[in-house]
């Protein structure tokens, strides 16, 4: 079973990095440090701007600092993905509806390149 991630590892690159609250506040252009304590504590969730200001400050892809949101968001996208697929495959066949069931099956399962059979 995989090990489930936090959602964020804000406070862990920020402490790796030596920089106080303070002065990530500066750089993501807070004006103090209660709002990177927020984050750090999981009580505020960042902007998509902050999100990608964070991975600015820590040359480190979002999906790595935001580890646990993104595996829910990836679940979550999956499932629907899954759910749209069963439906547009029940309803007809024509060229269009094969493409995005194609697009849908390499949301589902990335190691797909085409539907089965294709």
């Amino acid at each position: 079973m995989a090990k489930q991630r936090l959602q964020h590892y804000l406070r862990t690159y920020r402490r790796r990095s030596g920089f106080s609250q303070e002065e990530i506040a500066q750089l993501l252009g807070a004006s103090s440090g209660t709002k990177v304590s927020r984050y750090e504590s999981f009580r505020r969730c960042p902007s998509v701007i902050t999100v990608f200001a964070y991975e600015v400050i820590f040359n480190q892809p979002a999906r790595e600092l935001f580890a646990g949101f993104y595996d829910g968001v990836h679940q979550e996208v999956r499932q629907r993905a899954e759910r749209l697929a069963k439906a547009l495959a029940e309803r007809d066949t024509d060229p269009e509806t094969v493409r995005k069931l194609v697009f849908l099956r390499r949301i589902v399962d990335p190691k797909t390149n085409q539907l089965d059979g294709q």
